[in-house]
């Protein structure tokens, strides 16, 4: 006889399930919260990294040098030359004179001021200070821009560029390899926890299934067993990892050492991180009980 799908009946004998194998179950919750927090610990590391080299990235320009013989009128098409330059996002002009104002006013109360205040007008040159909209086309775009006509010279970073992008490109590929690696622990941890908490009530699955149970009957409480456990390791993991972040991101803070990390506030990322973890903790409870309960099938 075929029985009828009971959600009610399902979720009732999941939730029971779950008190009635208290110590797994709290032994299957524990290892989701473990694993989460590690996951989301690298992940928001990542986001975190990513977001100060993105910071960095729209920090980071080059100087092209203008031709003393130009015009003022000369240099305004110049700049606009420059702008239609592919990966060109910004191009500011800076005169003679404000150049000069510029060094006198970062240098002054230093040991250098007076150097500076004593240097010729002529040691100055007209320039665009021009950014890029993609810093992996970084040296590209300041080859295209020393071709311009006009541009006698350009002054750029290429090597800090460069690093910006290997930098960006480790962390990320570190995140991605290191979140699969620990979703799959989590998968197999998981599922072999909920296995030892099967494995204890194998008669009576073998007596259902002798009585007539079809194997979705069998199967279906302990999927809604490993769904609840997913969700509260996964809430649990979110809270707590809340206020691990707070805790670090408030020392990093607070630090007088390491004031050129930006910690980005955990509320701006808290719904993200908290449908990451539900689905994952979902994915990870369902899919292990349904390994676990896989063995026990076969009566």
């Amino acid at each position: 006889m075929r029985q009828r799908f009971n959600f009610t009946y399902f979720l009732s004998e999941g939730f029971h399930s779950i008190f009635t194998h208290g110590l797994m179950s709290f032994a299957a919750v524990c290892m989701i919260v473990a694993c989460l927090l590690i996951m989301g610990s690298f992940s928001l590391v990542a986001v975190n990294v990513g977001g100060m080299l993105g910071d960095l990235e729209q920090q980071n320009e080059f100087f092209a040098f203008v031709d003393e013989t130009y015009s003022q009128q000369q240099v305004m098409d110049l700049k606009t030359r420059l702008e239609q330059v592919p990966n060109v996002k910004e191009v500011t002009f800076t005169s003679k004179s404000q150049a000069k104002e510029d060094f006198a006013e970062k240098y002054e109360g230093t040991e250098n001021a007076a150097m500076f205040q004593d240097l010729p007008d002529e040691v100055y040159r007209d320039r665009f200070g021009i950014k890029v909209v993609s810093i992996e086309q970084f040296g590209a775009t300041v080859k295209a821009v020393e071709e311009v006509e006009g541009v006698v010279n350009t002054r750029a970073e290429s090597e800090v560029a460069n690093g910006f992008v290997v930098v960006r490109n480790v962390a990320s590929g570190v995140a991605v390899i290191l979140v699969v690696m620990l979703v799959v622990m989590s998968l197999f941890i998981i599922a072999n926890t909920i296995k030892l908490g099967t494995f204890t009530r194998r008669d009576e699955i073998a007596i259902m299934k002798m009585c007539g149970a079809t194997n979705g009957f069998v199967r279906w409480p302990f999927v809604f067993e490993g769904m609840l456990l997913g969700l509260a390791g996964a809430v649990l993991a979110f809270f707590l990892q809340w206020g691990v972040y707070g805790l670090i991101g408030q020392a990093i803070t607070s630090s007088d050492t390491i004031r050129l990390i930006t910690v980005i506030p955990f509320k701006n990322m808290a719904l993200e991180v908290l449908g990451v973890f539900a689905g994952t903790g979902l994915v990870v409870g369902v899919g292990g009980s349904m390994v676990a309960i896989r063995k026990f099938l076969q009566v």
